[in-house]
């Protein structure tokens, strides 16, 4: 499941860095998150199943001379896998500068269970210098790993890790 918990709001990375926003700004930026995550899955229906966890991992926006750590993204997220493996993810994200300034956003995809998943990553908002922030792009969450232990009731305690890459995320300061 948490191969597709992907969702996490990295890419607002850019944003982060400290003076790297100024007011009417507009730009694209490409930005990563390796992430790890943790929750529980649970059978939701005959064939169905349920992830219920969170993703968390440092922001790294690409640039000329390399990844610059931009920050740190924390993502709640609810996934839910059907008997053709088909999944559906939502996420609501954080990401805090160094700074402190806060930048939010919500994450949605589909994709294939154990695989990834790919949609839409949309700003909602900000603080202090990100108060007003729009913006969004193209989301790519990818699996390298994932675990689960069982528990009693058809529970099972998943952690799991992987990247979260936005490419072409185009934000905008009022």
């Amino acid at each position: 499941m948490n191969r597709s918990v992907a969702w996490l709001g990295g890419a607002v990375a850019m944003l982060l860095l400290p003076g790297g926003a100024l007011a009417g700004e507009e730009q694209t930026i490409t930005a990563f998150v390796p992430w790890v995550g943790q929750g529980a899955s649970f059978q939701t229906g005959p064939k169905d199943l349920t992830f219920v966890g969170s993703l968390v991992g440092p922001v790294y926006v690409e640039s000329d001379q390399g990844p610059i750590p931009s920050g740190r993204m924390t993502c709640p997220a609810l996934i839910k896998v059907n008997e053709n493996a088909e999944q559906q993810a939502t996420g609501s994200c954080v990401v805090k500068g160094k700074d402190g300034a806060l930048v939010f956003a919500e994450i949605t995809c589909k994709g294939v269970f154990l695989v990834g998943c790919d949609g839409e990553f949309k700003i909602t908002g900000g603080t202090d210098r990100f108060a007003g922030v729009t913006g969004g792009g193209p989301v790519l969450v990818r699996s390298e790993s994932r675990t689960i232990a069982m528990t009693a009731d058809a529970v099972g305690q998943d952690q799991g890790s992987g990247i979260l890459y936005l490419r072409g995320l185009h934000y905008k300061l009022p």
